[in-house]
């Protein structure tokens, strides 16, 4: 029996002709690397391979290791096989892996959305005969609004929050989301403060992309301060400690899980806004049309669902375990489905 080219094993996508793995999950010799979230950027390889706008961003948050990075479309071989890196979309500097054999071509997405969000370099189509999918949001549930609608929304709930004389917090993920957001939000409105995990990544960032000005919040940063500005933060810092100076204060989060009203209730935030850096159903289906493939795998989301619609389409549809969490990391994307069922019931 045929090999193939990319494998599933318990350390991750492996090609076992170059002896290579794609994003593992257990320390390896030899990594590419698809983007700089901690569940596809890991520590403990020996060497990395990853595009060069994505170096800064895993040595951040890795430390310092041997890291080569490699401009879009550039081939580089490795016994024999060919490899490139081309736009994903998902955030700065993520990427797709096209890998070719003998004439055989796959792709691994690792995370991508199909929207240009005007900091990432925009999702390119890639041909190939095997497309390896991510399916976070691989339900027709989710269909995004444009990207412009909602920051319009957002900067709107921050300026009705100022004029009742309240701070907005607002949660997005430190890489990706945050920057995401802060590219868009109103400075005219007002301030623009940071959590420092956030600060910290920004910075990184900050010559890749132009931002509007932010500033840390610090222990000695007063509640007076921040009495009608806005900040950036975490998921994690809602309900922690640190959110407590910003009394009185309203919650927002951006995340394609606040399609869910009961994302929203049980996470307390008093605003749920739906902007994801993955792509909805439609864009799934679409991408893979794109690219031409026949056989497609799909990985961490709504993997079963979406490989069973695939296969009624025609495709030579499968799933495959991965330790990747999307958007899922800090989201119970289960429990907002149930309870979003039960309410339509």
């Amino acid at each position: 029996m045929k090999q193939p080219l990319l494998a599933f094993n318990d350390k991750g996508i492996y090609c076992h002709q170059a002896d290579v793995y794609l994003d593992p999950w257990r320390p390896v010799t030899n990594a590419i690397i698809t983007h700089g979230h901690a569940d596809h950027s890991r520590w403990g390889h020996k060497n990395y391979i990853t595009h060069h706008t994505n170096v800064p961003i895993i040595r951040h948050r890795l430390g310092e290791i041997n890291v080569t990075g490699k401009d879009w479309n550039e081939t580089f071989t490795i016994n024999g096989v060919k490899f490139s890196l081309h736009p994903a979309g998902h955030i700065i500097g993520s990427a797709q892996i096209r890998v070719e054999y003998k004439g055989e071509v796959w792709v691994f997405t690792g995370d991508y959305k199909t929207e240009d969000d005007g900091i990432s370099t925009p999702y390119e189509v890639v041909k190939c005969d095997a497309f390896i999918t991510e399916c976070t949001f691989g339900l027709p549930a989710f269909k995004w609004t444009p990207q412009a609608e909602v920051m319009t929304d957002i900067n709107n709930w921050w300026a009705e929050n100022q004029a009742d004389g309240k701070t907005s917090v607002l949660f997005g993920y430190s890489l990706g989301k945050a920057q995401r957001l802060l590219k868009y939000l109103d400075p005219s409105i007002g301030k623009i403060f940071t959590h420092g995990a956030i600060e910290n990544m920004t910075e990184v960032l900050r010559p890749m992309v132009d931002f509007p000005e932010t500033i840390r919040v610090t222990r000695e940063t007063k509640k007076e301060e921040l009495a009608g500005n806005i900040i950036l933060a975490p998921p994690s810092a809602h309900g922690s400690t640190w959110i407590r100076k910003m009394t009185p204060y309203v919650t927002g989060s951006a995340s394609g899980w606040m399609a869910f009203r009961g994302a929203r209730r049980r996470r307390a935030v008093d605003r749920g806004f739906v902007l994801s850096d993955h792509c909805d159903w439609t864009g799934l289906l679409e991408s893979i049309s794109a690219t031409g493939a026949e056989k497609v795998i799909c990985t961490h989301g709504y993997s079963d669902i979406f490989s069973k619609y695939l296969i009624e389409l025609g495709y030579d549809a499968r799933t495959a375990n991965t330790q990747y969490e999307g958007e899922s990391g800090e989201m119970d994307a289960k429990k907002d489905v149930e309870e979003e069922n039960a309410e339509k019931e």
